[in-house]
């Protein structure tokens, strides 16, 4: 009997077969196959489509697949038990329909925004080596970021950095929906690492009438919480001038949501005298999702900073020997040594079809220590704050329009002591202070699709800000004291219009108001002086812009010109101690044009050359003093001060299919004038990076990349950050020649 059976399983098992499912994977745009898609779906083994884009799945019931590919948008597809399916992908949004940035709190694509906007994506951060933002950022029309030593940074959006002679000032910062930039208006961006931040996108210009201060704009950091997959990584590169930077990440699923966890420390000794640097990063992660309408988002972030200042060098110095630093600055150990934490809690809310909320609270604190050349710095500081906005899609009679009403509220407490500075040690007290800083505003704003092709925008935001400062002990005066300012409620509105031409391209114009208070460190300054009379910024900025895509996003235009009138402008000077020092100088005119351009000229998957893409960017600014007395010289007509009145950047990304990349960037940097006379300037320099590797995969579980790069090329003498308007000459921070670097990354999913 056994036998029997034996013999007719035998006889019919040709005839029995499994049901299978076969997959053909597509280009939607070209319908070629794409090569080597990866399938991923809840409780399955992970698979790879073959080198024809086909792949077999044997499936025990129908299941949600999500197919994914580096060069095409991710897909989610209802896979079934057996049959033959095909599956088409769009290509990664490369056209500015496709791109959807969610500036101005509403996401929509940048071919409907009307405002100066760009992104700064992980790719771009990844094109140059990965110890700072400062090239990727450079490569965006109308943004400038200095590095003036390792981890010393100054921002410039259309020129704002006029005011900052040192740290990030005139430009509202957020990280993951929170305000980074502090109630006193300063923000500690050398407290993140490149690991911190995957998306970035900045307004250029006035944004007051839904972010409150802050005349140059916003720049919008997110380090996405989502969490797709259980996975470790780590990261490990190196570089000249002792320069070693080394990651390490964990993410891992739970049953709604999951955890992230990263860390990373960066060391250098710089390329100048006393230019170390040594930063370590935590953060930690959580995403979670209690039921269909709420998202909850837990961050918590640690930074250890401790970086050398050089100082600035005369024009002679520079040609002596660059790698010097200004003489006793070493002596006087002038650096800055900083400890910051953040905790973030945010919650979205989904109320109804038609209305959400999202809410974030923050605590903060910081200890910091800056010994300088001529005193020693110590402060504490606690702070808390938080942002909501309510959202309400629906409509007013035929017309879609989309309601965004909320606020913002900032507090800060700091213990701010400053001492004499004997060989690096903190000497007698000078002076002792409790800085108290309270910031907030409310902001509403309508959205309204007057028809298919033309979309209003109207904002508004009421904004209040005071600052009390207790003078505990004064030693040169012998009397403690008390100052408080409170400034005169600012509304700040903004009006905006975006009308297509077609599917491809669109126009769009907007008036928008903005207003900057001066921050505690340019009312109370280092020699101990309070200037009261120091008024805020007031400006208004009128724009229009041309936005298009052609031949399905391989070709892609974004163009705009402004006229930007800011009144009492605040600008720096030195007095004979080297102190800087803060003053209102009237009015300026800012006038300019920005412009970027990248096309295509390879875009096949299956070709060996998968994409050659080329980007060129111009910022042309032309702006100058409107009115500006200093003393018994009259500077109104000059260029301002601090500002390139031309750039232009060229881009060049190579990919292959065996996974070979080649980035090439060539920035030119027209002539600097670095004071208000204009007798001195940085002269026009050409700076070139270049950075090769390989990315690939081993199986389905191995992602590994190589790569090595150029930093100053052609070897240019140039300084990336000056001093303006120093005492004594001393304007010049000398940059890196020509450098290298090189690097491993490794991530593992299980």
């Amino acid at each position: 009997m056994f036998r029997n059976l034996l013999l007719l399983l035998v006889v019919l098992f040709p005839c029995i077969t499994f049901a299978q499912t076969s997959i053909q994977v597509l280009d939607a745009q070209s319908g070629e196959a794409v090569p080597f898609v990866s399938l991923k779906g809840n409780n399955l083994p992970s698979f790879v489509a073959d080198e024809n884009g086909q792949v077999n799945l044997s499936l025990e019931e129908a299941a949600e697949i999500r197919f994914s590919h580096v060069a095409y948008e991710s897909q989610e597809v209802l896979v079934p038990v057996s049959g033959t399916l095909v599956v088409s992908l769009q290509p990664a949004a490369n056209a500015l329909a496709e791109v959807v940035v969610s500036s101005f709190e509403t996401e929509r694509p940048l071919l409907e925004q009307a405002a100066g906007i760009v992104r700064v994506s992980e790719a771009d951060l990844f094109r140059f080596n990965e110890t700072s933002v400062v090239h990727a950022f450079n490569t965006k029309p109308g943004i400038r970021v200095e590095e003036r030593a390792p981890a010393s940074y100054r921002i410039s959006i259309r020129g704002s950095s006029l005011r900052a002679p040192f740290g990030v000032r005139n430009v509202k910062v957020y990280w993951n929906g929170i305000p980074f930039t502090a109630a006193d208006g300063t923000t500690p961006l050398n407290m993140l690492d490149v690991a911190n931040l995957q998306n970035t996108e900045i307004i250029k210009g006035p944004a007051g009438s839904i972010y409150g201060a802050g005349n140059g704009g916003v720049i919008s950091f997110s380090s996405s919480p989502e969490i797709t997959e259980n996975r470790i990584s780590t990261d490990l590169s190196f570089g000249d001038f002792g320069m070693t930077r080394y990651r390490f990440g964990l993410s891992q699923q739970m049953e709604e949501g999951g955890i992230k966890v990263s860390y990373v420390r960066q060391k250098a000794d710089g390329y100048r005298d006393h230019t170390a640097m040594d930063r370590e990063v935590v953060q930690l992660t959580g995403h979670f999702k209690p039921s269909e309408k709420q998202l909850l988002t837990t961050q918590l972030l640690y930074s250890d900073l401790f970086y050398e200042l050089p100082g600035a060098l005369t024009a002679s110095q520079v040609a002596e020997n660059p790698r010097q630093a200004r003489p006793g600055s070493a002596a006087q150990n002038a650096s800055i040594d900083q400890q910051s934490m953040y905790g973030v809690v945010s919650h979205d809310y989904q109320f109804h079809p038609k209305f959400s909320n999202k809410t974030s609270i923050y605590i903060n604190t910081v200890d910091f220590e800056n010994p300088f050349n001529l005193d020693y710095k110590k402060e504490t500081q606690f702070s808390y704050g938080g942002r909501t906005s309510f959202t309400y899609d629906g409509n007013w009679g035929s017309i879609p329009v989309r309601l965004i009403g909320g606020g913002e509220y900032q507090f800060s407490n700091t213990a701010a002591q400053n001492f004499g500075n004997r060989g690096g040690q903190a000497d007698t007290v000078r002076f002792s202070d409790e800085l108290l800083t309270r910031t907030a505003f409310l902001f509403q704003q309508l959205e309204a699709e007057l028809s298919e092709r033309f979309l209003l925008t109207l904002g508004l935001s009421e904004n209040f800000s005071s600052f009390d400062i207790a003078r505990n002990i004064d030693a040169i005066r012998g009397m403690p004291s008390q100052a408080r300012r409170t400034f005169d409620p600012v509304i700040v509105p903004r009006i905006a219009l975006s009308g297509k031409l077609n599917e491809q391209s669109a126009v769009h114009g907007s008036i928008s108001s903005g207003f900057s208070p001066p921050t505690i460190d340019e009312v109370r300054t280092n020699e101990g002086t309070i200037n009261l009379d120091l008024e805020a910024e007031k400006g208004i900025n009128y724009e229009v812009g041309y936005r298009s895509s052609f031949r399905q996003g391989r070709v892609n235009v974004d163009i705009s010109a402004f006229y930007f009138k800011l009144d009492e402008t605040i600008t720096t000077f030195t007095n004979p101690d080297g102190v800087v020092l803060f003053r209102n100088a009237g009015a300026t005119d800012q006038k300019g044009m920005e412009a970027l351009v990248d096309y295509a000229l390879i875009r096949k998957q299956l070709s060996f050359i998968q994409e050659l893409k080329l980007t060129h960017t111009f910022t042309g600014h032309y702006f100058t003093f409107a009115d500006f007395m200093k003393g018994e010289n009259d500077f109104s007509g000059n260029d301002l001060t601090g500002v390139a009145p031309h750039t232009v950047v060229n881009q060049v990304d190579l990919r292959t299919r065996p996974g070979f990349y080649l980035n090439f960037t060539h920035q030119f940097v027209d002539d600097t004038p670095l004071n208000d006379a204009n007798t001195v300037y940085q002269e026009a320099y050409h700076l070139v990076n270049t950075r090769l590797g390989w990315r690939g995969s081993a199986g389905t579980t191995l992602d590994l990349e190589v790569f090595a790069g150029v930093e100053n090329l052609g070897n240019a003498s140039y300084s990336l950050g000056n001093d303006l308007n120093p005492f004594g000459g001393r304007y010049f921070q000398p940059a890196a020649p020509r450098n290298f670097y090189g690097g491993i990354k490794v991530g593992v999913k299980y």
